[in-house]
């Protein structure tokens, strides 16, 4: 993480209104000479990091919340407002930046510090863009993200690896697998008999996203009946039209409910059979299933590199 480096500080987007980069709960921190994360880029960025090394001027624990209209004083036209909060991190005031434990971060204020710590059960409260800028004794509570949703994503050929690589970033928990032992290892693969696969899918959550392109057909076909027949709520599969075809009729006469299966997979009206092109129809079409789904639930972004 950044403090293992030396002094560092910490931009916390507070609020904004209007059209703003980024939403309440974007952060980044900034040490002397290298940034992690960001709050939105252009100018508004920029200025955040001169304000947030002019923090580590001043001793740990102080804090400063500042205010910026995006219009032409920072050669912005976004025409929103953004409330920032720049403290010059502690070292010992840190562990919200550990793996949260709980279902909200409450926010203090205090004289020389920020406090942190982890609730459950708290409503979410957090200040206004506009009118008196919060001081010591204010308090927040920003609502954390439920867990990234889990995408199985079963093959590892050339379009496998092309999903692997489109979903890197994005607010998804990648378990990738493939059944052959003798594929070329890549970042992130894990070798799984088919038996497993099978098993993995049937038992999966609701919350699962199961994306099935392996290198055989049959076990395509067992991959999706086996999905089918749990509770994975999106059940993709790669294919032509003659392949989706082919498997309905073969899961109806099987009596499996068939409504879950998607297939082709990637979002409707890009096209293209590049395995770069097919991996950003995908991504595209999780990210707006995402946003529709309670798999959105907005919350803080913490910076742990």
């Amino acid at each position: 993480m950044a403090l293992a480096r030396g002094p560092a500080a910490l931009v916390s987007v507070l609020a904004t209104e209007g059209s703003a980069p980024r939403e309440a709960g974007a952060r980044m921190v900034i040490s002397p000479t290298e940034s992690w994360g960001s709050i939105g880029g252009g100018n508004l960025e920029f200025t955040a990091i001169a304000q947030a090394r002019a923090a580590l001027t001043r001793p740990p624990g102080s804090w400063a919340v500042q205010d910026y209209p995006l219009g032409p004083l920072l050669g912005q036209c976004c025409g929103g407002r953004v409330r920032l909060l720049i403290e010059h991190l502690d070292p010992a005031a840190c562990g919200f930046l550990a793996e949260p434990a709980g279902e909200s971060l409450i926010t203090e204020l205090e004289e020389h510090r920020v406090h942190r710590a982890y609730g459950v059960g708290q409503a979410a409260y957090l200040p206004s863009a506009r009118g008196d800028k919060p001081g010591a004794g204010a308090r927040f509570i920003e609502s954390l993200a439920a867990p990234a949703p889990p995408v199985l994503l079963c093959g590892g050929g050339h379009v496998g690896q092309a999903i692997a690589r489109a979903l890197e970033g994005l607010p998804f928990a990648l378990h990738w697998l493939d059944s052959r032992a003798d594929l070329p290892a890549a970042p992130g693969l894990r070798h799984c008999p088919p038996e497993e696969m099978a098993a993995r899918l049937a038992n999966a959550p609701a919350e699962t996203v199961a994306l099935i392109l392996t290198h055989d057909h049959g076990l395509d076909y067992r991959l999706v009946a086996a999905a089918l027949g749990g509770a994975a709520g999106f059940v993709g599969l790669i294919g032509s039209a003659t392949k989706r075809a082919r498997f309905l009729t073969r899961l109806r006469a099987e009596g499996l409910d068939s409504s879950r299966l998607v297939c082709p997979i990637g979002l409707p009206g890009i096209s293209g059979k590049e395995p770069a092109i097919i991996a950003v129809a995908v991504a595209a079409q999780l990210l707006g299933l995402r946003s529709a789904t309670s798999f959105s639930k907005a919350g803080p972004e913490l910076d742990k590199r």
